[in-house]
């Protein structure tokens, strides 16, 4: 990235001396002495964003008014809600959301030549790394076979993606891609890509520090705050515009403060904690706002639980959850092995621009919150989601409450299984998963599951023979000190064998269970369970076979795994017996902290980190002998089913069009509360039955090759056959019915899908009602992109989550809110209606404008809906039709 240099800010550039090196930087301080406002008492975080509008101020896009608006912020208490323009340092990537992306820059190329442009200048000028994570599905488990062999499978399925983003490696710049098979993307970018101060080369050739910034096409990019890089998710709209040059606009946002006090006690950990935090911050309200972690507590917090919470902002609904530079950092990246050089800028720099937090750093927040972590207790979450905190003494209370409220299912139902001596009943753990970014970056919680199997094989313990197990760590490091610990053998005697490094169950890609359990499961409508150590766990997204599903750490993962069901009090209850029948419980076999550090000092070393991360980028032998072409742009395979040329740019004139009213609209789905992007756009698999299946089988495709929607995000036509689909969304048009249905213009029930291109053919446009927290959950810009091409003009909700809303925008979409109290219960809707909405043809930035809907009845309901364009360059996106074609266009005309 080109580093310019303001007229009005030019002044506040210095120079700083750190290990062997001097450089550039600028100066809060420096802008302070300048008169451009008092910031000592903004918030770490907020600095970090001032900092950037210091190094990119050019009185345009940037201003020197923008900067000033900073101090108001602390002079207004915390809140200044002024548009900026930021622009990240890089850009981080997984292959679900990232094959779109590179999809789209493949066919934005294609585009600009037929504009009359020419192809290189679609090119990242960010660093942009992807990382392949998403793609490995547990096929084997539980021998020694497992990852090899599912290594071998990811291959066969994916090949065609491989090849695609190989060649997009090659055609573009600034753009590397971590290949199969290393580690899931935020561990990777917390161990190893992650700087916590970047540097480059400003116009001049002079060496330039700022502080390491980014933007990732996956929610839980926010990881990477716990070692104090600025950085969050953003769907793969977003972040494409910010890899070809266009800031990210946002509002300054509110910073809370979240002080953390106390110690943790004996036998919690910090999946314990995050989980508490969860709970906490949503209560508070935290949507479209930083979090930032101060207090004493985080003198005793490692910076492995610090990133657990980091981990789980998108959960808290923040759009990042920051912790300040301290010793803590430095200590990390020394054992990480980061260049010496390097951290010793980090602490210069942290120190010399405010950004330090030391004994006098006192911040001014715009609300606070406080946790004794001497109060944290043994917790899961669950059944649906990550903020319903259970603590560990009242699982199975909770359990047996939910099974009444809302499953309402009886307790105690036996379904015999095919061919095995025991029977299923709901509640019984089918699914127990060591998996994901959150827990697995985490040696302190790892090690503490590596110590609970072995107490337990040591008492001859072993898991359930009806779970399903397996360990899928966030990077090889992970594996490098388990066996430098001797753990994973013991790990393996109880079924926990390394399957892969990727998501795997968190993401959906739990693979499939055994038939004659899955065959129980449904026959007897039983509710099957599953325990991971990940972040998500709404509905239809772990296995299409189990409804209930509970976060958890990795050492009670373990333990669930012994015990092989919900319906036990896991603290009291003995959950196993040894072979000549002495009731085994779960303090036999918990190791203490003490236990837990040793092993953690001993195995968890800078050497093993600069091995492991030594050839990051090379790959094994399959990825090596991926094949692919040189060419400027992408040969589109015609018959492929997993990358095709999406519409998007086809066809486009030169010039944008102009926003207009909606009329006549019809509903295609009324939906309820926390409607997720799973919802909306699921991960998993999926049957032959549905449109999508029936695409591919149309294809010649069989159904052991249909792999995921994940995978399959590089085609728009398995996508938009996919939105709307997932098996639990429940469409209030219909009665009871669980799926991707509705009614279609002769009011017969259909798919989504089939509904969709009906109303299309009949040039009928189309609106999405929705409840609170409308596309919570994942970064994925499929939620919105499959919502776009289904014909949705505007969905209509009690609110949004902050990506969502985002992503909507960016292809086209209109977000309303309700106002004044209204809902769709309120207003009685049924999806019968006609909605038409005016007032968008002179349209500003969060204005309220009239919706007429006509009832079934031809009564009208005249009401005043918000407008979720919330900043003025957005109004130009709707005009373009969308970000990309704003980018787009704007290329063109440069010439």
């Amino acid at each position: 990235m080109t580093i310019t240099v303001g007229q009005d800010t030019a002044k506040t550039r210095k120079s700083i001396t750190a290990g062997s090196q001097k450089i550039s930087y600028y100066s809060i301080p420096a802008a302070q002495d300048a008169g451009l406002g008092d910031f000592s008492k903004l918030p770490a975080a907020l600095k970090v964003v001032l900092e950037n509008m210091l190094r990119f101020e050019d009185g345009k896009t940037v201003t020197v008014d923008d900067i000033k608006a900073f101090a108001e912020w602390g002079a207004k208490g915390g809140k200044n809600p002024r548009e900026i323009a930021y622009r990240p340092a890089r850009v981080l990537m997984q292959d679900f959301t990232g094959v779109p992306a590179v999809v789209d820059l493949a066919a934005m190329r294609d585009g600009l030549v037929a504009l009359g442009g020419n192809a290189e200048k679609i090119n990242p000028l960010n660093p942009v790394d992807l990382v392949i994570d998403h793609s490995v599905m547990i096929d084997e488990f539980g021998n020694p076979r497992a990852f090899q062999m599912n290594v071998d499978r990811e291959y066969e399925r994916n090949m065609e993606r491989y090849t695609f983003l190989k060649w997009g490696q090659k055609a573009f710049n600034n753009f590397r891609v971590v290949p199969p098979g290393t580690g899931i993307c935020h561990q990777v970018n917390l161990e190893y890509l992650a700087q916590t101060v970047w540097t480059d080369k400003d116009q001049n050739g002079e060496e330039v520090a700022y502080p390491d910034t980014l933007v990732g096409t996956d929610s839980h990019t926010t990881m990477v705050n716990g070692m104090a890089v600025l950085g969050w998710g953003v769907g793969g709209i977003e972040a494409e515009a910010a890899m070809l040059g266009q800031p990210i606009s946002m509002l300054i946002p509110e910073v809370v403060g979240f002080e953390l006090t106390g110690a943790m006690m004996e036998g919690t950990t910090g999946t314990d904690l995050v989980l508490k935090v969860v709970e906490m911050l949503r209560e508070k309200g935290v949507v479209g706002k930083f979090v930032e972690f101060y207090g004493a507590g985080l003198d005793s917090l490692p910076l492995a639980d610090r990133a657990t919470i980091a981990n789980m902002a998108p959960e808290y609904g923040a759009t990042c959850g920051f912790f300040p530079i301290d010793g803590e950092t430095l200590r990390y990246l020394r054992t990480t092995g980061r260049d010496e050089d390097r951290i010793a800028l980090v602490e210069a720099y942290a120190k010399e621009n405010g950004m330090w937090r030391g004994d006098d750093y006192a911040p001014v927040y715009t609300d606070t919150l406080s946790l004794d972590m001497g109060t944290i207790v043994p917790a899961i979450s669950g059944p649906k989601r990550p903020q319903d905190y259970v603590a560990l003494t009242n699982a199975k209370a909770a359990f047996a409450d939910e099974m009444a409220n809302t499953f309402k299912r009886p307790m105690g139902k036996e379904v015999a299984v095919d061919g095995e001596d025991y029977t299923l009943e709901s509640g019984k753990v089918v699914i127990a998963s060591i998996t994901s970014c959150t827990n697995t970056s985490n040696p302190y919680v790892m090690i503490g599951a590596g110590l609970v199997a072995r107490k337990a094989a040591a008492l001859g313990l072993d898991r359930k023979p009806w779970v399903k197990t397996s360990l899928a760590p966030g990077s090889q490091v992970v594996s490098a000190y388990l066996e430098a610990a001797g753990l994973q053998d013991d790990l393996d005697k109880i079924g926990f064998n390394l399957v892969g490094y990727g998501c795997t169950t968190c993401i959906g890609n739990s693979g499939p269970l055994q038939p004659e359990i899955s065959k129980a499961v449904n026959e007897g409508d039983l509710v099957a369970t599953s325990v991971l150590s990940g972040n998500r766990n709404f509905e239809g997204r772990i296995s299409p076979d189990v409804r209930a599903n509970y976060l958890a750490s990795p050492p009670l993962v373990v333990a669930y795994a012994l015990a092989g069901t919900m319906d036990i009090n896991l603290a009291t209850d003995p959950i196993a017996q040894t072979p000549d029948g002495k009731d085994v419980y779960l303090k036999d076999i918990w190791p203490t902290t003490q236990e837990v550090a040793e092993l953690v000092e001993q195995t968890v070393t800078r050497e093993a980190f600069q091995t492991k991360y030594a050839d990051v980028f090379k790959g094994d032998e399959k990825w090596q002998a991926v094949e692919t072409t040189d060419s400027q742009t992408y040969d589109w395979p015609v018959q492929s089913t997993y990358v095709q040329n999406p519409p998007y740019f086809q066809g486009m004139s030169k010039e944008p069009g102009v926003i207009t009213n909606i009329e006549g609209a019809k509903v295609l789905a009324v939906l309820g509360d926390m409607i997720t992007t799973d919802h909306i756009s699921p991960a998993g698999s999926f049957k032959a039955d549905t449109p999508a299946g029936q695409y591919l089988t149309e294809r010649q495709v069989p159904v052991r090759e249909f792999n995921s929607y994940g995978s399959r995000r590089g085609n728009h036509e398995v996508m938009m056959r996919g939105t709307f689909a997932n098996i639990r969304i429940k469409n209030e048009m219909l009665d009871g019915v669980e799926g991707g249905y509705t009614k279609g213009p002769d009011g017969a029930q259909t798919s989504i899908f089939d509904a969709a291109m009906a109303h299309q053919a009949n040039g009928t446009p189309l609106v999405v009602f929705g409840g609170e927290q409308y596309g919570a959950g994942s970064s994925r810009d499929w939620a919105a992109k499959g919502t776009a091409l289904l014909g949705v003009k505007a969905v209509i909700s009690e609110s949004f989550e902050r990506i969502h809303r985002s992503n909507l925008v960016g292809m086209g979409v209109i977000p309303f809110e309700f106002t004044n109290g209204d809902s769709r219960k309120s207003l009685g809707l049924t999806g019968e209606e006609t909605v038409s909405i005016s007032g968008l043809d002179t349209i500003q930035p969060l204005q309220e404008v009239p919706c007429a809907i006509t009832m079934a009845d031809g009564t009208v309901k005249n009401i005043m809906i918000k407008c979720r364009i919330d900043t003025a360059i957005e109004i130009e996106y709707i005009e373009h039709g969308g970000v990309l074609h704003y980018v787009l266009r704007d290329l063109a005309k440069a010439g």
